[in-house]
């Protein structure tokens, strides 16, 4: 922005709050932002490119060279994408002090003053945090509203008669509210300014343990999961990017793609997001358990510990002796040396990656038995493992095992799953059988990331040892090149000599070593974990995250009254039965979003098979009532939305996406159990009946129609 143009583009209606007495110290203010933005991103455009010009490094300082890029790419796109309107709103302390300026990442001026103060910090807690009840040392808050760069509107707040005074902008805290239930778009739009004091405790509250976050539709707890990421990477150096960082799993692919610019928005580029589905390479194909008790038998915790017998089943040593045979004597490996071998590697070591030890000890147990006279260094080890019936025999007794494999082979055979799951009667193991066993659905996920994370990678043994052996074969062509090259050196300080420094010969060595394996980003282990739309996770699927956070911090954000499949026991039994026994609540009861007239008609169908359900209070009116009619006006509808003034998005939520669908990115279609997380302007339910009986049916319908934040229509089939 020009420094000659100003911030402020307040429309006609809003001229009161364009007096200069009201905006003119903002003015100044953001004067100061802009020159500094100028000058921070040329000079954070010269450290980025100095950064990436910087010689190409190895070991650690590769990866503080790549971390340090990461860092000023991301503040780079950050400033670039927001300029002046990284600035949320300011507060006033109660002592006289100067105004404070909060926006999502803090700024400084080229003498040091602080011009913006980073929403995360302590000292910007007050803007988000202060009520009337509790002013937390402040006289007055101002909240701006920006379109396209520039101030359309904002809001003050006074907590003291002194900050009161006569401002056009102190009784226009309805219109504030108001404002919440502006037009969506196919992304969720940027809340950070109007976070209330509710959803900020929760954001602020300390990692430690698991933190559930219980609230209806509209209250914001995606909201709060995504801030609540942001916050912790920034403020607890537990959980930091280099400590673990944090995981976000969200419900459906659709959810993610809405919330896709939120964590960017907020200067935080490496929080992973995923949905479980995600967390398996099988997972993009699975279809839907249609069995409902094949379903319920593969999610409970039980089934998925059933995969630690059915990998020691493959973990057996042989009970007879052997001989070994080789050019310089046959060595007998007996029973006890092959007991020996196979307790050598560290409980729960990867299966795949433990043969490799078991094999190496197997090796140099052969080899203290010995006693023949000297060999060459390293010729009787070569030999022993060169012995094809050495290595039959340990591949029999401890096998190299794929993961898939594994758990096909549980619905394969039924004597190998009542040897598992020695719990299931017959009935049920003969109900888990199938004929095609790779045929994965969403209910085996769990169950191929538990043998996944046990087996391990069956290739990483045999990329290791190609590493090692390209490794030892270039430290010994390094040493016979640092020999020649010394004994060449006639240089009156022998300058050649430093060569065989033990630094200089660590890094020469490095030079060759082979690329490792890249690594499964959403392998974790993560410091912190944010689940949305956690009431609907089963048993099993709780052990994917747990397995992904052995530090067990949670931020669990769901509605139980939003469980397709039920959820009738408190949050706390839920968690303790999958081991998570440090457990907080925290609640939000206010809808932001809903406004009251469709809340008015959704909490009736919730009721009617939840009747404890928690149905959160509406702030805000629309004036417009629900608009009930037959599926022959569809089109009509949409059209008349679309021929309306605004940019605000449609969705109709049916079973089957209906013929009357308008090609347009403004009206989209999406069937029940894909809606969940999401918002729009217009929700259309078509012929909602249909969409299921029981529980299962009323909170799809809840869910829904609770999408709506400011017109629903419900059509029910012609007659």
């Amino acid at each position: 922005m020009p420094p000659c143009t100003s911030a402020f583009n307040l429309p006609g209606n809003l001229a009161a709050k364009a007096d200069p007495a009201l905006i003119a110290t903002d003015q100044r203010h953001f004067a100061a932002i802009a020159e500094s933005l100028d000058r921070t991103l040329t000079e954070l455009g010269r450290e980025l490119d100095a950064a990436r010009r910087a010689p190409a490094r190895l070991g650690q300082e590769a990866v503080e060279r790549d971390v340090e890029i990461r860092r000023l790419s991301a503040r780079l796109r950050t400033l670039g994408r927001f300029g002046l309107d990284l600035c949320l709103g300011r507060i006033v302390p109660a002592d006289g002090a100067e105004p404070l300026y909060i926006g999502r990442l803090g700024l400084t001026d080229s003498d040091g003053r602080r011009l913006l103060i980073d929403w995360r910090s302590p000292a910007a807690a007050p803007f988000f945090g202060a009520t009337h009840a509790n002013p937390m040392g402040l006289a007055g808050r101002r909240r701006y509203r920006w379109t396209r760069g520039r101030i359309s509107d904002y809001w003050d707040e006074a907590f003291t008669a002194e900050g009161a005074g006569k401002s056009a902008a102190l009784e226009d805290l309805s219109a504030f509210i108001a404002s919440l239930g502006g037009s969506r778009s196919a992304r969720m739009r940027d809340v950070l300014g109007t976070i209330a004091a509710d959803q900020d405790a929760i954001i602020r509250a300390p990692s430690r343990g698991a933190l559930v976050v219980d609230g209806g539709p509209g209250t914001g707890k995606t909201v709060v999961a995504l801030h609540r990421a942001a916050y912790l990477v920034y403020s607890d150096p537990r959980i930091g990017h280099h400590r673990g960082g944090v995981l976000f799993v969200g419900p459906h692919q659709p959810f993610l793609n809405y919330v896709a610019d939120v964590l960017p928005s907020l200067g935080e580029e490496g929080v992973q997001t995923c949905t479980l589905r995600d967390l398996v390479p099988e997972g993009a194909a699975a279809g839907v358990e249609t069995d409902p008790e094949v379903a319920r038998l593969k999610s409970s915790a039980a089934m998925v510990k059933a995969i630690e017998p059915a990998v020691r089943f493959h973990e057996q040593a042989p009970t007879d002796g052997m001989a070994v045979e080789t050019p310089y004597a046959d060595l007998w490996l007996s029973a006890g040396d092959w007991a020996g071998a196979f307790a050598s590697p560290a409980p729960g070591a990867p299966h795949n990656e433990a043969r490799e030890e078991v094999w190496e000890e197997l090796l140099t147990t052969l080899e203290d038995k010995y006693d023949g006279g000297d060999v060459p260094a390293g010729l009787l080890r070569r030999a022993l493992a060169r012995n094809q019936d050495l290595a039959e025999a340990l591949s029999r007794a401890w096998p190299l095992i794929s993961y898939t494999d594994l758990v096909g082979d549980l619905w394969r055979v039924p004597a190998y799953l009542r040897l598992c799951a020695p719990w299931l009667g017959s009935d049920e193991v003969k109900k888990l059988q199938r004929s095609v066993p790779d045929a994965w659905t969403e209910s085996d996920l769990p169950l191929l990331d538990a043998a996944r994370d046990r087996l391990g990678d069956p290739e990483e043994a045999r990329r290791r040892r190609r590493q090692d052996a390209v490794a030892h074969e270039g430290r010994e062509l390094m040493d016979r090149v640092v020999e020649d090259l010394v004994a060449a050196d006639d240089s009156e300080l022998l300058v050649m000599s430093m060569l065989r420094g033990e630094d200089m010969q660590d890094k020469l060595a490095g030079m060759d070593a082979l690329p490792a394996a890249g690594p499964d980003t959403l392998a974790g282990p993560f410091a912190h974990v944010v689940v949305d739309e956690a009431q609907e996770l089963t048993d099993a699927q709780w052990l994917m995250l747990m397995l992904r956070c052995p530090s067990r911090s949670f931020t669990i954000v769901g509605d139980r009254a939003q469980a397709r499949h039920g959820f009738r026991e408190q949050w706390e039994e839920r968690l303790r039965r999958i081991g998570l026994d440090r457990v907080a609540m925290a609640g939000l009861g206010v809808n932001y979003r809903t406004p009251e007239e469709v809340m008015a008609e959704a909490e009736p169908v919730i009721r009617g098979s939840i009747p404890d359900a928690n149905v959160p209070v509406s702030i805000r009116s629309s004036g417009v009532p629900v608009v009930h009619g037959t599926t022959s006006e569809l089109a009509p509808i949409l059209d008349g939305w679309l021929a309306a003034e605004g940019d605000g998005v449609a969705c109709v939520v049916s079973l089957v996406k209906p013929d009357a669908m308008p090609e347009t990115p403004r009206v989209r279609w999406l069937a029940p159990q894909l809606v969940k997380g999401l918002e729009f302007d217009l929700v259309v339910l078509v012929d909602p009946e249909q969409f299921g009986a029981g529980v299962e049916g009323a909170v799809d319908r809840y869910v829904a129609m609770t999408r709506a934040t400011q017109r629903l229509v419900v059509l029910t089939a012609d007659a």
